[in-house]
């Protein structure tokens, strides 16, 4: 079974953040999917928390080195496998569903601080939403 990470914000390819290049080799695209949740806009990313009435787009990739990519995404997104609880983001195994329908298991990033008055981007598409695409 492949290992799969989806992608909602910063990470997504149009950013080109430096962070993402260091693992670039090392994923392959699948395409676009969604995953059950709500996305906000903490200005200078967003942030995705588990909801069962949003849907959050993304980008889907296969990891053809998992253990590496997931280190590296770990810290970029201020997540502690030891100390989950006061991680910026936590690490979670979702169902993500595919452009083509097929639902799969990918790795995601969800929010774990207090959202604040960050606003509800409610396309739950952080591309269409900056405008982007």
């Amino acid at each position: 079974m492949a290992e799969l990470v989806f992608f909602y914000g910063t990470l997504m390819t149009p950013f080109n953040r430096t962070g993402r290049l260091r693992v670039d080799e090392h994923l392959v695209s699948r395409g676009r999917g969604t995953m059950n949740a709500a996305l906000f806009d903490l200005g200078i990313y967003p942030a995705a928390v588990p909801a069962s009435e949003g849907k959050v787009w993304g980008e889907v990739y296969e990891m053809t080195h998992p253990a590496i990519v997931l280190q590296a995404l770990d810290e970029i997104e201020g997540f502690r496998a030891e100390e989950p609880e006061s991680s910026l983001y936590t690490r979670n195994l979702t169902p993500v569903t595919l452009e083509d329908g097929r639902t799969v298991a990918a790795w995601a990033y969800f929010y774990n601080a207090p959202l604040g008055r960050a606003q509800r981007i409610e396309s739950g598409d952080y591309l269409e939403h900056l405008k982007v695409r």
